[in-house]
């Protein structure tokens, strides 16, 4: 990826966009089965972007509970788009809302008196990362994207994991973003690029999108060293299925060792404890990184975690609440 990155044709993104920065985003726009794409500098940003593009101030907006957009952006949807949050309770399953909970939640719409708020919008995560990294399945998306639809609301996909979506389901990344006006994907993550995302849509979308990246102080001179990363970043989505098979490994050694752990579905583990505090401390000790996500201890398995790591991990698990016990008999 470094290497890349030094071999990069570059030009100036800002004025007449750079040559590696818009291979990167027509591949994307690919990938997803849109017309154009963005890169951006984080997921952060090109979730912030769509939704001042979507909202105009006042304009509700929902979300499932726990929704990136919600906890994770300091604020930004209500503070810079303008937007009023709701949160969806997960009605169907971890992280996942119901079409009918969508068209509940809309309410009367323009039917309602003038003093009401006017909902436009619903955001949604695949995979939901405070859910575990949940999946939302192709035909269960479809179904919440009508109940939007025909309420009114236009659509935007938080896909900072979308590609862990489409590996653990064996489908392709459009079939998951199907229906929704705009998408925003991640090259960090698992895909290991060191800083990027990139958020898609229409290519009217996208051309006020830029304007709004500039405005929020995202545009970049000579990009391509940065889009060279996302490149080879593209290479690696297959490698995916690793960091999920290295991450149920680490569920089933948990729950052996009799930790409340629900099996993941990516590259997520979630772990229910009495003492989130002091299990945290205990584990940095152990020399063990994780940290805590919805009231739980997570774990996140990545292309630099390999399956030694995770016995390793277990190993020493295992040792402690080996020693913990000889020294409560003892």
């Amino acid at each position: 990826m470094r290497q890349a990155m030094a071999a990069a044709e570059v030009g100036d993104d800002v004025l007449d966009h750079d040559p590696t920065m818009r291979a990167l985003e027509e591949r994307v726009a690919d990938l997803l089965g849109v017309p154009a794409a963005l890169w951006v500098p984080s997921g952060s940003m090109g979730n912030l972007i769509a939704l001042m593009l979507h909202l105009r101030r006042g304009d509700r907006f929902l979300a499932p509970r726990g929704a990136h957009v919600l906890g994770a952006e300091l604020g930004t949807a209500a503070w810079l788009a303008g937007g009023m949050p709701e949160a969806l309770d997960w009605d169907a399953g971890p992280g996942r809302v119901s079409a009918a909970a969508v068209r509940a939640a809309i309410g009367p719409g323009a039917a309602g008196p003038y003093y009401a708020l006017r909902t436009t919008l619903l955001c949604v995560e695949n995979t939901h990362n405070a859910a575990g990294g949940s999946v939302v399945p192709p035909a269960e998306h479809a179904e919440v994207v009508a109940a939007a639809r025909a309420g009114g609301l236009r659509v935007h996909l938080d896909g900072a994991r979308l590609w862990n979506a489409a590996v653990a389901l064996g489908r392709p990344p459009a079939a998951l973003a199907e229906g929704v006006d705009t998408v925003q994907v991640c090259l960090s993550k698992g895909l290991g690029a060191p800083v990027g995302s990139v958020v898609a849509g229409s290519a009217e979308f996208v051309v006020e999108a830029r304007r709004v990246r500039k405005m929020l102080g995202g545009g970049v001179r000579q990009g391509g060293v940065l889009a060279a990363a996302g490149l080879v970043a593209l290479d690696r989505i297959d490698e995916l299925a690793e960091d999920h098979a290295n991450a149920a490994a680490l569920a089933a050694g948990l729950a052996e060792l009799g930790w409340d752990v629900r099996a993941p579905q990516t590259n997520i583990v979630l772990a229910a404890v009495p003492d989130l505090a002091g299990t945290l401390a205990e584990l940095d000790r152990l020399g063990v990184a994780a940290g805590p996500m919805a009231g739980q201890v997570r774990f996140v398995t990545h292309r630099d975690v390999t399956k030694a790591d995770i016995a390793e991990v277990l190993r020493r698990l295992a040792t402690a609440e080996s020693r913990a016990e000889t020294r409560q008999t003892g």
